[in-house]
């Protein structure tokens, strides 16, 4: 018999990663795209559709080249997205009808103080699990339908077709033969109701979005079509598994249990715990949401969302010409024995849990005549790790648990000087898989149990190792005045 292999396309906010995985869940092939980043005017983030299209296209020639599979040897494709970004393209052409605004953009931040004046804030946060915040897509999609000529009423005659990521790359993957997504990234439009797992009317109308460009919303493990006409991949191959991206690390990770938790570093930083098969509400600022659902069963998770770490190290290679790849930081940062008291809030898109300030903005303080770029450096790592810190004490209140240890994952947790300063401000092992693109695996094994390869949990369980370990071990006072001086400048931002 043949073997068989998987595809896992990870559609991300700065690029997108195609890998190949056997019947043992090995990597046997892999590539990535960059794609460019529009900044049309300040707050605003965009993407080309088309753009991210091609990125797929050309990840998925060249990851399927280096793992030489033959076009009979595909069982099926994942995906897994970056979530929140919105996207609308036409019904009969799949073409776009705007660029996407991307989860980073602001543009609606009026909208949501509006609504939250109105008193809808409770309503919302009760039915969605989320608060009114620019972050999520209901807002950005009323504001593409109010500001582009003519789409609001392509879109009430369902010719304009909505939806995040995922259900575009469906659209496109199977010559737009599907128009769906999953329940995890529907959970983070506002439009979907997270007890009845469905579109929900009211919300739909307080949006101003009609219910005809929505797409149906299916499981995360199941087969939603097949590929047709697609550049370098055979007819016929079914999509089988979907997640954001973020749910899909935490069942890469197989965080299977409640109460277990994992952390993804990547444009952004995002914490989640999984729930269980009820929502918890949570009081301290933090998101209730889908984690995933595999046949009649749904698991929910808390999450904390940090809206920049990645993109930091990024701002400091493109912006500032402080380093010249994103490889680079860790050693400039080690050079020096601490930041010399300079802390660097990252909130150059606002910040998100559990302080959800939209008119944020990035601030470095405790710069005086002897700091160096090294310091500079050394400031950004801690202050992604700061923000952590944050997001997981909210979160140990919320959920009425401590947590023993937590797993991270994203290019970020290659990085052994954040993941030990992690360890150290969290006050919690940091654990670290031997596969760090847990979001690529998390898609692989949603499609493989969708296409019937896989056998649930039981090999995500299998697939997970762990690499190495990062204990606590600074000490108490060291931590208080790290954690003294974040709090201060974060009340500047």
């Amino acid at each position: 018999m043949s073997p068989r292999f998987v595809v896992s396309i990870d559609q991300g906010t700065t690029g997108t990663t195609v890998l190949v995985l056997d019947e043992a869940l090995a990597v046997r092939g892999r590539a990535y795209r960059e794609f460019p980043q529009i900044f049309p005017q300040p707050g605003w983030v965009e993407h080309d559709p088309e753009a991210i299209w091609r990125s797929v296209t050309e990840s998925l020639g060249e990851a399927l080249a280096a793992a030489k599979v033959g076009p009979r040897e595909l069982a099926a494709i994942g995906i897994t997205n970056q979530r929140e970004t919105t996207v609308l393209w036409d019904r009969a052409t799949l073409r776009p009808l705007a660029n996407a605004v991307v989860w980073q953009d602001r543009r609606t931040a009026d909208v949501c103080a509006r609504l939250r004046a109105d008193g809808h804030l409770e309503r919302v946060r009760a039915r969605t699990g989320l608060v009114l915040d620019p972050y999520f897509s209901g807002t950005k999609l009323g504001w593409l339908l109010d500001h582009v000529d003519g789409l609001r009423d392509k879109a009430g005659r369902g010719e304009a077709r909505f939806g995040t990521i995922d259900s575009f790359l469906v659209a496109r993957l199977t010559g737009g033969a599907a128009h769906v997504t999953d329940v995890s990234n529907a959970s983070r439009t506002l439009l979907f109701d997270l007890g009845r797992l469905a579109w929900d009317d009211e919300l739909c109308a307080l949006f101003g979005v009609p219910r005809e460009c929505l797409p149906s919303v299916r499981s995360s493990a199941e087969v939603y079509g097949v590929t047709r006409g697609v550049p370098g991949v055979p007819d016929g191959v079914p999509i089988a598994g979907m997640a954001g991206d973020q749910q899909a690390a935490l069942f890469g990770q197989a965080c299977f249990e409640p109460g277990e938790a994992k952390c993804t570093y990547g444009t952004g930083a995002f914490l989640l715990m999984n729930t269980g098969a009820t929502p918890v509400p949570s009081r301290r600022g933090l998101l209730t949401t889908v984690g995933w659902k595999i046949g009649d069963e749904v698991a929910y998770a808390l999450e904390g969302s940090a809206f920049i770490a990645g993109a930091m190290v990024q701002w400091l290679r493109d912006g500032l010409g402080v380093i010249r790849s994103a490889s680079e930081i860790e050693a400039l940062a080690a050079s020096v024995p601490d930041s010399g008291g300079v802390v660097a809030v990252p909130a150059l898109a606002g910040l998100g849990a559990p302080h959800w300030r939209p008119e944020a903005r990035g601030v470095i303080v405790g710069i005086t005549r002897g700091t160096t770029k090294a310091h500079l450096a050394r400031a950004v790592l801690e202050g992604i790790a700061l923000q952590n810190h944050d997001l997981l004490r909210a979160m140990q209140d919320d959920a009425g648990r401590k947590l023993p240890s937590l797993k991270v994952d994203g290019g970020a947790a290659a990085n052994d000087l954040l993941m030990q300063f992690q360890a150290d401000v969290l006050g919690v092992e940091i654990v670290r898989p031997a596969l760090v693109e847990t979001t690529a695996l998390g898609a692989a094994l949603l499609a493989g149990i969708g296409a019937g390869l896989f056998r649930g949990t039981e090999d995500a369980r299998r697939a997970w190792r762990e690499e190495r370990r990062f204990r606590p071990s600074m000490d108490a006072a060291a931590v208080a005045e790290h954690l003294q001086r974040w709090t201060s400048a974060v009340a500047k931002a």
